[in-house]
């Protein structure tokens, strides 16, 4: 008896090792393995259509499910990616050679203000224009400089880049083709009730394909609003600030207001209150309507989760995994509520099978 219990102690011991040096290995390509999960999620009932269409050749299903994967996802991102580089590194120009003067922006701002407001930078030690517009050109240069060095980070690094993408495509097929066999393995191998192992496979396969489709779909739908908006307004850059408004969308409640509510404020406090007018007005009841209407049909009504919630988790997964995070953070907190629903059921549901004390 002994030595049965000892063998399977080291049985244990040696299945941890050897999952945590799997682990260590896939790390420098988490991120292709996370988002090659992740695709294979998403566009796993258009294979299974398509798979029904030809049910003796699932490689070719498999490979039809990535061709449209690249079409309709994989290239609109390259080319917007492309275009992004290009006004980052414009704009970085023109602020280094001074066609861009944000110190000069600022002063007319300052020029503008009523005599109260100005009273009141006074007394929060803001009375120095030069110094504040010494520091707003300063972190205007160095916050373009960021996204031109990443930028050019990303085209020095492009070996690394390729083989992440090639890793995430390759996953991709093998998970398509095979990805019900597998599953059906992990759930075999879990020692959980199998109660337990659909529920929670339900809830990780219903909040990634919300998470993507829904956040993706409300900042897309933003940034080309916004995008739009500032070209029709003769903005520099509505490339540029259209993918960082996609970008702030992903989180709930702040989003897009970031970008155009600052650009709005700027055109009322220099006079130009028709511009200021229309992006106000356009950015409250049309870039705002569409987070406040499609995220919680999109988002929030598949995951079951709080807005706050949502918020908490999308800041924290970005702050830990970066981009990737704005599905990590939910959906590790939708599991977490999943994991203690189900602990307190089996916890009521043993409670209510108790035998009353005699």
């Amino acid at each position: 008896m002994k030595s049965t219990i000892l063998y399977h102690r080291v049985f244990l011991l040696l299945l941890c090792i050897v999952t945590a040096g799997f682990f260590a290995i896939l790390w420098p390509f988490l991120g292709a393995v996370f988002w090659g999960v992740a695709l294979a999620v998403l566009f796993a009932p258009l294979h299974q259509r398509l798979l029904a269409r030809m049910p003796r050749k699932p490689t070719l299903a498999a490979l039809a499910t990535l061709g449209i994967c690249l079409l309709i996802v994989i290239l609109p991102l390259v080319l917007i990616g492309a275009s992004l580089v290009r006004e980052a590194a414009l704009i970085y120009e023109n602020l280094s050679t001074g066609e861009i003067n944000v110190g000069a922006y600022f002063q007319q701002i300052m020029s503008a203000l009523p005599g109260w407001a100005t009273r009141a930078l006074d007394g929060l030690g803001l009375a120095s224009v030069i110094d504040i517009q010494d520091k707003l050109s300063n972190v205007a240069v160095q916050a373009s400089k960021v996204v031109a060095t990443q930028a050019v980070g990303i085209g020095q690094n492009t070996l690394g880049f390729l083989v992440s993408f090639a890793v995430m495509l390759y996953l991709l097929f093998f998970l398509l083709r095979d990805g019900a066999e597998l599953v059906r393995r992990i759930r075999q191998a879990l020692p959980l009730e199998p109660a337990h192992k659909a529920a929670l496979a339900s809830k990780f396969t219903t909040v990634v394909r919300a998470t993507i489709k829904g956040n993706l779909a409300v900042a897309m739908a933003q940034g080309a609003l916004g995008g739009l908006i500032f070209w029709l307004l003769d903005i520099q850059g509505p490339v540029l600030w259209a993918v960082v408004m996609a970008f702030l969308s992903l989180l709930p409640a702040v989003g897009a207001g970031l970008i155009w509510g600052p650009v709005a404020l700027y055109f009322f406090a220099t006079g130009d209150v028709v511009k200021g007018s229309i992006l106000a007005a356009y950015g409250v009841l049309v870039i705002g309507l569409v987070d406040n209407v499609l995220r919680p049909v999109l988002v929030g009504k598949d995951t079951k989760m709080p807005d706050y919630i949502v918020l908490i988790s999308t800041l924290g997964g970005m702050a830990l995994f970066g981009l990737t995070g704005f599905v990590v953070g939910p959906l590790i907190a939708a599991l977490f509520i999943a994991v203690w629903d189900l602990f307190s059921q089996d916890i009521k549901s043993g409670s209510d099978h108790t035998p009353p004390a005699r």
